[in-house]
């Protein structure tokens, strides 16, 4: 694999005073109303934040060419199932835009999506309902923006076993950015990104009301290189996320709250290195969460900046991890900004499929 080294953007001392860092976080907080912030929590990082999110794949989705989707092929609108299969399967680049709710048939069903596609919901009302979009091994190039995907989850079955009702599955892909979707009341993984998937960033996604979340690995190859930004997690009870033999794992500005099942004492967790895995945590909130990060003895996760209220359990660091700025440019968000941020910002948006 490629070591990208990246220049590296302006850090806490490095000319950006400490005035003008509290006023732009001050200014932020107080316009999506989040309440006071202290010059403590202002100083988790000396970058001001960019609250609109990405244009374009960023983080390791970014690397070794680029995450690009269908740019390029056909833009089509689609409002039937049927339709989404077709363009979605098709061998040629597209650009698929989602209008209104697609409901699948049978319950659960699979649409396949096939390489160089971009799909992405019209306004806030593009929506999958009771289906999965499925990525198999080899495809890549994908990207998955601005759909609510949600309501696959079977009455009574917590732990969806017997199921595989996934709300996003990928096996041995590469290069896919699943970015501003909402995903709610799914049986079994939310997001599932499995084998020995690589370049792969989620962000600005919401992750809701849920048993599983958000879970990487199943595999003993340790080869997955994810990005997980600005994503909130609420109602969630586990994988949030779960990262098994991960080469790297970069969490950065995330938001976690209001655990489902928080008396579960073992399997209701925040973030899980796993494995062999390579974690680096920087500038997120955990807010009500029990054990908010923890670490195999195998693996290794260093965090730094994040901020913790009323938390318990297990929050373990070791190992040394790695360096993202090694990978790739990118800037944190103060660590007190970050509730009001990514609940204003997260999930769909009503103009971001003119951004494309």
């Amino acid at each position: 694999m490629t070591h990208f080294r990246s220049k590296r953007l302006l850090r806490p001392g490095s000319g950006l005073g400490l005035g003008r860092i509290l006023v732009t976080v001050t200014a932020l907080v107080a316009s999506l109303g989040l309440g006071a912030v202290t010059s403590a929590e202002a100083t988790a990082d000396a970058i001001p934040v960019s609250p609109r999110g990405p244009d374009k794949a960023h983080g390791f989705a970014s690397l070794e060419g680029g995450t690009s989707g269908g740019a390029g092929g056909k833009v089509v609108t689609v409002t039937t199932q049927a339709g989404l299969e077709r363009y979605a399967a098709a061998e040629e680049p597209y650009v698929i835009r989602v209008a209104g709710t697609i409901k699948a048939e049978p319950f659960g069903a699979n649409v396949v999506v096939a390489s160089d596609k971009t799909i992405i919901g019209v306004g806030t009302a593009g929506e999958l309902v009771q289906g999965e979009l499925h990525l198999t091994p080899g495809t890549h190039n994908v990207i998955i923006r601005n759909l609510t995907i949600r309501d696959s989850y079977v009455e009574g079955n917590w732990d969806c076993k017997d199921t595989d009702f996934d709300g996003i599955q990928m096996d041995t892909v590469h290069h896919v950015w699943v970015d501003h979707n909402r995903f709610s009341r799914i049986c079994d993984g939310q997001l599932d990104i499995r084998k020995d998937s690589e370049y792969v960033t989620v962000s600005y996604n919401r992750f809701e009301n849920n048993n599983k979340t958000l879970g990487i690995g199943w595999t003993p190859n340790v080869k997955t290189q994810i990005t997980i930004d600005h994503n909130w997690f609420r109602g969630t009870k586990q994988r949030n996320p779960s990262a098994d033999n991960c080469a790297y794992a970069h969490l950065y500005n995330n938001y976690m709250t209001a655990q489902a099942d928080p008396g579960d004492p073992v399997w209701t967790y925040g973030n899980w290195s796993r494995g062999k895995t390579r974690m680096v945590i920087e500038n997120s909130y955990y807010k009500d969460v029990q054990h908010p990060y923890q670490a195999d003895a195998t693996a290794e996760l260093v965090q730094r900046g994040s901020i913790l209220k009323n938390t318990s359990g297990r929050q373990e660091t070791w190992g040394t991890a790695f360096d993202p700025r090694d990978f790739y440019d990118y800037r944190l968000d103060p660590a007190a900004a970050v509730p009001a941020l990514v609940s204003r910002f997260s999930g769909p948006q009503k103009a971001l499929h003119t951004r494309r």
